[in-house]
């Protein structure tokens, strides 16, 4: 992706980040019923799924030493607490959950308090912070300022800090100041580099399907600044809000500067291959119903109405038939897969996973803040 310099520090419009919390807080939880109806259930449980092996690898790598370790976690962009259960079948011990809307705090605060009624608090502690991640330092808001982390979390929001470089700099140093060396900084973002791929492979600015569209307000396609590469996001359902792009190259090197080095980068498709070969993986990928059943079961309907977008589902699930010479008295078997339209909007996105190897900052800190 080629780039401009980075523009002159600045704490960006702050517009943009007031139509975010905006946006995630007008949205309203969606019950179960509704979910399974939306266009992008099996998306959603996919992009799920990619989450839950994520977060439960780094969590078994954290604790190769040391099984019963006490885990604490900060979540960075928690939203409504959407990966709380991710963390109670994670055993940790304390998590710490950030985000900028405070509606989607308070719910998941709630939901935490009903799970620790459920489990008659045999469950992790947890402190809720209502914050702009990408402006406000979050070691100052703890309720412990000394607090130290094993994990940090930002799943599907990291991108928002590259609005500004101070912007980015400042989520950094919340993911990664009060993380331990030895620990991890895990998160999901969309993949810059195929965004733009395909809108140079249009003749407009913008591309999509009837699942998400991507807009980008210029004509530009060749050249990107570091910061401040705007483009509108929209998810059926679930997102319409401005997103940045996130030049990676620059994110290892700013990264670098807090004592974290890159250790895994792929592409939801590449994870998704990668982690089919685990027999636990394959079956929370059912559990999760993260794939659609293909033919569709009895008495439903496809998930998407268009015929193209089970082309090579049909074409794999002939192939299968014929190569186990299945006769006409057995139903041919089904296999799990996505429309194309989902998987379009799924393989926008990368995993990625940085290790604390130094404890290092570029900040100065004070000597009351030390630890």
């Amino acid at each position: 992706m080629a780039c401009q310099n980075p523009p002159q520090a600045s704490g960006g419009s702050g517009d943009h980040a007031k139509k975010v919390a905006s946006h995630y807080n007008q949205l309203e939880e969606a019950g179960l019923v509704e979910r399974t109806r939306s266009r992008i259930f099996y998306l959603r449980n996919f992009n799920n799924w990619i989450k839950s092996v994520l977060i439960g690898d780094t969590l078994n790598k954290l604790r190769e030493q040391d099984y019963q370790k006490k885990l604490s976690v900060l979540d960075l962009c928690s939203g409504k607490g959407g990966d709380l259960l991710k963390w109670k079948k994670g055993r940790i011990h304390h998590l710490v959950c950030a985000d900028i809307a405070a509606t989607s705090v308070e719910q998941s605060e709630a939901r935490h308090k009903q799970n620790v009624q459920r489990e008659r608090n045999q469950i992790f502690t947890a402190e809720f912070i209502v914050a702009d991640c990408t402006k406000e330092r979050l070691k100052m808001k703890y309720s412990n300022p000394s607090q130290k982390f094993d994990l940090v979390s930002c799943q599907f929001s990291f991108h928002y800090c590259f609005e500004s470089y101070p912007q980015a700099m400042m989520m950094l140093r919340n993911a990664c100041e009060c993380l331990k060396p030895g620990g991890y900084f895990i998160g999901t973002t969309p993949n810059s580099n195929e965004i733009v791929r395909r809108l140079r492979n249009t003749d407009t600015t913008s591309f999509g399907n009837d699942v998400y569209r991507i807009s980008f307000p210029h004509e530009e396609k060749q050249k990107f600044p570091l910061f401040g590469a705007m483009y509108n996001f929209h998810l059926e359902g679930v997102v319409d809000c401005p997103e940045f792009l996130v030049y990676f190259p620059v994110l290892e090197k700013m990264a670098a500067q807090f004592g974290m080095k890159l250790v895994n980068k792929h592409t939801f498709a590449d994870f998704f291959k990668e982690n089919l070969q685990s027999k636990d993986n394959l079956s929370l990928l059912n559990a999760m119903q993260a794939l659609e059943p293909y033919p569709p079961m009895e008495g439903t309907e496809p998930m998407s109405a268009k015929e193209e977008d089970y082309k090579i589902a049909k074409e794999f699930h002939t192939s299968v038939n014929d190569s186990e010479q299945a006769d006409q008295h057995r139903r041919p078997p089904r296999i799990g897969t996505l429309s194309q339209a989902e998987w379009e909007a799924a393989t926008i996105y990368l995993v990625f996973v940085f290790q604390k190897v130094e404890d290092k900052s570029p900040f100065q800190s004070s000597p009351s803040e030390q630890s």
